[in-house]
């Protein structure tokens, strides 16, 4: 009979320690006083396990119990413990091992922890112990008991003997002086069994040891240095170290389903293969977070080399990264997120966009270059779930804008400007067999649209709009003409990392609501409504104002001429590509 225990705390495992213990003894106690322990012995053998699991640091403890009663004045020896072969014939050994075998298969068991015995010079016979009346008339007050022995001591019992003694003193302490014990032990050494080596001595049984309370007991087991204390198995230093960090991410990660989120959906969020465009501040920041939330397939696109300028803001690149030219940031960014967490896939892309506003040369190699590019990018966009645009003008977010509407890929883009920041998740349109023979899977809203959502509420995923679709003017090249602080994104310092920390949250609110990229845009107004996740809201754009320490969520429909989400130009597009893109 076994009590297990597994505590959250080490204080709470130290604690139970005393209240199971008394728990255990009570039981035992309670089956001795009723003779339930004699219609079924085993509950004699209690046994309790307490354990706790520190799970950061993979250090196991566990505490065994052996509840022993004790008496009060000990257990007195009358005749020394012996081999059982110094006593017993190889008649008499073999007879007795037929007998507890067939005992034991009667029984319905493999093993039976008590039972009676009696033998002559040639015979032996056994008998469980609710078989006592009459059992021993023909021994002349002679009594032995037989007690399945796990204790490989040669003079000593093992601790299942001491709750049989004190059930048998209680019994027949008033009409028994003295009982005869044969420990039984069973081995199988080198393919052979065994029993030779079991051990048989007399015992004298106290008179009226008991009244009635229960006895004192022992049998907490000892730890490695001999203490009362538990033991403590560290499987922290058998792991591999890469095996233990990533164990540890899955673990935090865990920890919030245990308690706080319960219906949160990890697999949604770790498998996401997310593609970031641009390795810079917004890059860098985007990265660490989809990190912490487990996302182990990250891919970089960057045509940029680190510069002096970046480490002290873009936390992934360090001085010696600076040095001969700088290293290329998307192959630097990859290389150090396999540092910081070897379980993540981490690839980066050298390599331009190319650029409305942004004239390519018609030499046979700049074509050629630009042709592979465009290739490249929608390989990368078209192989991953999740596209962010985090790329410092305006024109560069046009291309793959384009094509992941064409893709109907998710699309979360972060802009900055020196205290103001958009984060957005573009309108996923519906798939192509959506599209014909029902009104509502339109992908660009029409009169009828209208009539069910307006600007502020109510626009279902797929006809939200994106980046392009309030700009009046088409993406040109926005660096000509401009001062070197007009160039540059100059922004507040901690202004990045909470877009792009906003950028990860907003993706993961998408993936763990049930119509995904589809769902309903959440505004401003709904902030005191019920959340459509266990997440929260799903806004459609998060306008910071870090002055104001303020954001909004304004909503906007998709334009149905819009230069990069249009449904005529995602039509227009297929089948052309690299020739479209050159004529734009």
């Amino acid at each position: 009979i076994n009590d297990r225990h597994n505590t959250v705390t080490l204080i709470m495992f130290r604690e139970l320690r005393k209240v199971r213990m008394l728990y255990s003894l009570l039981q035992i106690w309670e089956s001795i006083k009723s003779g339930a322990a004699l219609e079924n012995p085993m509950l004699l053998n209690r046994f309790l396990l307490l354990t706790f699991a520190d799970l950061k640091k993979y250090h196991f403890y566990y505490w065994f119990c052996y509840p022993a009663l004790c008496f009060p004045d000990g257990i007195h020896i009358v005749q020394k413990p012996v081999c059982l072969g110094d006593k017993f014939s190889l008649n008499q050994i073999q007879a007795l091992q037929k007998a507890y075998d067939e005992l034991c298969q009667s029984e319905g068991v493999t093993a039976l922890p008590y039972f009676l015995i009696k033998y002559h010079d040639n015979s032996v016979v056994v008998s469980p112990l609710k078989k006592w009346d009459g059992f021993f008339q023909d021994q002349g007050g002679k009594v032995t008991v037989g007690v399945y022995d796990p204790c490989n001591l040669s003079h000593y019992p093992g601790w299942p003997l001491r709750n049989f003694l004190i059930l048998a003193s209680h019994k027949w302490g008033d009409i028994l002086q003295s009982i005869e014990v044969l420990c039984f032990r069973d081995r199988t050494m080198q393919g052979v069994r065994d029993i030779t080596h079991s051990i048989i001595f007399e015992i004298k049984l106290p008179q009226g040891a008991f009244g009635p309370d229960c006895p004192k007991a022992v049998g907490w087991e000892k730890n490695q240095k001999g203490g009362m204390g538990p033991r403590v198995v560290n499987l922290s230093e058998c792991m591999d170290p890469k095996r233990f960090a990533e164990s540890s991410v899955d673990l935090n990660l865990k920890l919030m389903c245990w308690r706080l989120v319960p219906t949160l959906d990890l697999e949604k969020i770790v498998s996401a293969k997310c593609l970031l465009l641009g390795a810079g501040t917004l890059g860098c920041s985007v990265a660490r977070t989809l990190m912490g939330w487990g996302v182990r397939k990250i891919t970089f696109v960057d045509n940029a080399r680190i510069s002096y300028s970046n480490p002290v803001r873009q936390p992934l690149y360090e001085f010696e990264d600076c040095l001969s030219g700088g290293k290329p940031k998307a192959l630097a960014a990859a290389e150090r997120l396999q540092k910081i967490f070897p379980g993540v896939n981490s690839e980066g892309y050298n390599m331009s966009i190319p650029m409305p506003g942004h004239p390519v040369n018609f030499s046979e190699v700049t074509m050629a270059q630009a042709r592979k590019d465009v290739a490249t990018l929608e390989e990368l966009i078209d192989a991953h779930d999740v596209v962010f645009l985090l790329m410092d003008t305006r024109e560069s977010r046009w291309l793959p804008a384009v094509i992941a509407a064409s893709k109907r890929k998710l699309v979360i883009n972060a802009a900055l400007g020196f205290d103001t920041f958009v984060v957005m998740r573009h309108g996923l349109k519906k798939p192509k067999q959506q599209e014909t023979g029902n009104a509502c899977f339109s992908t660009a809203p029409g009169p009828s649209d209208l009539l069910g959502s307006s600007l502020f509420s109510n626009i279902p995923g797929y006809k939200l709009g994106c980046y392009f679709c309030n700009d009046v003017v088409a993406p040109g090249d926005s660096t000509r003409d401009r001062t070197l602080d007009q160039q540059c994104t100059v922004s507040r310092p901690g202004l990045a990392m909470i877009a792009g920390a906003l950028a990860v949250e907003l993706m993961v609110s998408v993936l763990q609501h049930p119509e995904g990229g589809y769902a309903v845009a959440s505004s401003s107004d709904d902030r005191m409504n019920e959340p459509p996740t266990s997440l929260g809201l799903v806004p459609h754009q998060i306008r910071g104002f870090l002055s104001r320490f303020d954001n909004v969520l304004p909503v906007s429909l998709a334009f149905d001429k819009c230069t990069a989400c249009s449904p005529k130009l995602s039509k227009t597009l297929e089948g052309l590509s690299f020739f479209f893109f050159l004529r734009s």
